[in-house]
């Protein structure tokens, strides 16, 4: 377990800014200790400073995981997130989209949110913006990014609202199971 270097650094916070923005500090400096993300077999983990130093005596090859698994490395150098950095992005996202009771499962089934079923946006939410999803009792469900500014979308001539496409391998295909956690929500108006 090593600390992330500064290119990896780099690419990790743009990637987590993407959902939280400048409550990135917050992130790291938390009132209840310092945390820090480390590197193992390519997973980045976030964990208490105190926890970090209690670790040090295990060795590398023996150590699984420590603290939360926030995401990991591609081949090509690319970070993605997982569904585990949800608990830690929810509290401090910028933007968030509630779906309401009706299209809650359907959508976590991977099929398409009708217009009916969503519940409220945060308001500038722009294209490519991440957000995080909730349902209408403000559980978090899961981080996506938005296709198209819902306020782009001034006629209404569809009825599909949210796009549950799951990116694997780099093309999109619909999928019945939501434990990556890399979604993106397309808006059609």
């Amino acid at each position: 377990m090593r600390p992330l270097t500064e290119e990896e650094t780099r690419v990790m916070f743009e990637k987590i800014a993407k959902y939280i923005g400048e409550n990135l500090q917050l992130l790291v400096d938390r009132p209840d200790g310092t945390y820090c993300f480390r590197l193992h077999n390519d997973r980045v983990y976030y964990v208490s400073e105190k926890i970090l130093k209690l670790a040090a005596n295990i060795s590398g090859d023996k150590l699984v995981s420590l603290g939360t698994c926030f995401g990991k490395f591609t081949k090509t150098h690319k970070f993605r997130l997982h569904i585990t950095a949800l608990d830690y992005l929810a509290p401090y996202a910028k933007y968030k989209v509630w779906i309401k009771p009706g299209a809650e499962q359907s959508f976590l089934y991977g099929n398409h949110v009708l217009k009916s079923g969503l519940g409220r946006i945060t308001e500038n939410t722009s294209q490519y913006q991440g957000v995080v999803v909730y349902s209408m009792a403000d559980i978090p469900l899961c981080h996506s990014s938005t296709q198209r500014a819902p306020s782009n979308n001034v006629r209404a001539k569809g009825k599909k609202l949210l796009n549950p496409t799951v990116w694997f391998g780099g093309r999109p295909q619909l999928a019945t199971t939501r434990s990556s956690g890399d979604q993106v929500l397309a808006f059609s108006w």
